[in-house]
């Protein structure tokens, strides 16, 4: 038996595809706009909105060009050990992992992080961040497990819902997937970057029914979050595989005294640009190997190989980065040693 079922899995594990698609992405997108347009205070704020506005001054600035390519990874590689000890001083985090496979069929486990920073408001004490990617709808997430990765998201209560791409496995299921995704309700609302899958199909009308249901769509844009007078702001970056017209990231506009978050589909580029002034991102696209055997990936999604795999991970400038396994698959409806996963964070404020 053992001689049919080895050849089997071998077999198995080789066709598994990557997914990100042999085909070119979108090239032919506008140029960087940065936006703040889109604000959610806490109700008992009485600040007016464009007093704790971010430092947008270096905005103009962000015009991409070949020869500018480059730069940013040199500005992140030479900004020294000095600047990385910093970073890692002013952070702390810690993580847990909660089984919820038995209650919510479809998703696995919940993976918790606490993370701690100097730079995070004193009105953010505790916010709680739900962070979901990769659902691929349908793949191996159909009908019954959205709506139990719905109730499961509603039951984690937290007060801003991030989402990071590859929505679906074809046009006819972006309505009913954002119709469901719509019953979580958060005090700061839904955002959403795209993944390569949504900017070969359906890219449009993932946005229009994105914004449809109130959600916000980050595409080499920011967003702040606002509470009691504080904020944190929320940097998105679009398509991020063409570094030709997304080469400089949105978060190089901001200050450095905000604390930001830069949410991204692929964990690559967090290495392969500079995200100065980012204090945590969040990424997938990795589907944490998908399937892994002893803990090796044969189809790895990141050109750093197993580095950006899954979990905590830091770039060269030492930047934190929390990259999930996803829900869903590409290619083949399988998870083996990649268990499908919501990442909630919750913030503390680092004591001086």
């Amino acid at each position: 038996m053992k001689k049919i079922i080895y050849p089997v899995i071998l077999l198995t594990l080789l066709s598994l595809a990557s997914c990100k698609s042999k085909k070119n992405m979108v090239s032919t997108l506008p140029s960087p706009v940065l936006n703040t347009d889109s604000v959610h205070a806490d109700t008992a704020a009485t600040v007016p909105a464009d007093v704790f506005a971010p430092d947008h001054a270096g905005l103009k600035e962000l015009d991409v060009s070949k020869e500018k390519k480059s730069e940013p990874a040199k500005k992140q590689t030479i900004a020294g050990t000095e600047s990385a000890d910093r970073v890692l001083r002013e952070a702390k985090i810690t993580s847990s992992t909660e089984s919820v496979s038995s209650a919510y069929a479809g998703v696995d486990r919940v993976v918790k992080y606490d993370f701690t920073h100097r730079d995070v408001p004193e009105a953010f004490e505790g916010f709680r961040i739900a962070f979901v990617s990769d659902l691929h709808y349908k793949s191996l997430l159909k009908e019954q497990g959205l709506n139990n990765l719905v109730r499961l998201l509603i039951a984690q209560k937290a007060d801003v819902l991030l989402m990071g791409g590859d929505y679906q496995e074809g046009c006819e299921y972006v309505e009913p997937l954002f119709a469901a995704l719509s019953r979580v309700k958060t005090p700061m609302g839904t955002y959403g970057v795209m993944g390569n899958n949504d900017y070969e199909r359906c890219h449009d009308e993932i946005v229009r029914t994105m914004k449809h249901y109130g959600m916000r769509v980050l595409e080499h844009e920011v967003d702040t979050l606002r509470k009691d007078g504080q904020q944190i702001i929320i940097a998105g970056v679009r398509n991020p595989f063409d570094l030709t017209h997304n080469g400089v990231s949105p978060t190089l506009a901001l200050s450095p005294k905000d604390f930001v978050i830069l949410l991204v589909h692929t964990p690559d580029y967090i290495e392969d640009v500079s995200v100065a002034n980012t204090d945590l991102a969040l990424a997938g696209h990795t589907h944490g190997g998908q399937v892994r055997v002893f803990g090796v990936a044969p189809v790895l999604n990141s050109h750093y190989g197993n580095r950006f795999l899954t979990g905590l991970a830091y770039n060269t400038a030492k930047i934190p980065l929390i990259i999930t396994n996803g829900i869903g698959t590409s290619q083949l409806p399988i998870r083996i040693g990649a268990p499908a996963e919501v990442v909630m964070i919750t913030l503390h404020r680092l004591a001086e």
